[in-house]
């Protein structure tokens, strides 16, 4: 992607590449990159959940990552463009919605009570086994777990791994 003509040639990032700051990081995101590629729930549906994330949490690179993620999944363009609107899309299966509706449970405050009760659980239950079941909260934990370095770091969308962390524009 070119940087000049999508306007991030100028822009930078707060800190530059964490895994670099912090070496130790790498050995995490390749387990946690081992746990939710155990097959247990579809490649598909982890990018609807990740992309779901990075849109609650209103951070473009992550938006915009798990967008070409769930393309490179294979994702049909009519999921990928409904994400945000899912509840009244016609385009996902009820294992996508339950998987959907967990994310937004999970990662959206909500008022008194379980963020994700029963009648959730047992929803999603029906649709995954307790395998998957604890592979798809790995899933939400995952992106989760990135959440602070996108929303702390602000690396740049849009462009290459190695230019997404960069603090200034000779980098």
């Amino acid at each position: 992607m070119d940087t000049m003509t999508n306007g991030l040639a100028t822009l930078t990032s707060r800190f530059s590449d964490p895994q670099q700051l912090v070496p130790e990081l790498g050995d995490v995101s390749t387990a946690l990159f081992k746990i939710i590629g155990n097959g247990a729930v579809p490649r598909s549906t982890v990018t609807l959940v990740h992309l779901r994330a990075g849109q609650l949490v209103e951070n473009t690179y992550l938006t915009v990552m798990h967008t070409a993620n769930a393309r490179r999944a294979g994702v049909p363009e009519e999921k990928i463009t409904s994400v945000a609107s899912w509840k009244d899309a016609p385009y996902f299966t009820p294992a996508e919605r339950v998987a959907l509706e967990l994310v937004e449970a999970v990662l959206t405050p909500g008022g008194h009570g379980q963020r994700v009760p029963d009648a959730l659980y047992a929803r999603a239950a029906e649709h995954y086994d307790a395998t998957a079941l604890a592979t798809l909260a790995m899933v939400i934990g995952q992106v989760n777990f990135f959440i602070p370095l996108a929303l702390i770091g602000k690396p740049l969308p849009g462009v290459s791994m190695a230019e997404q962390w960069r603090t200034s524009t000779t980098d």
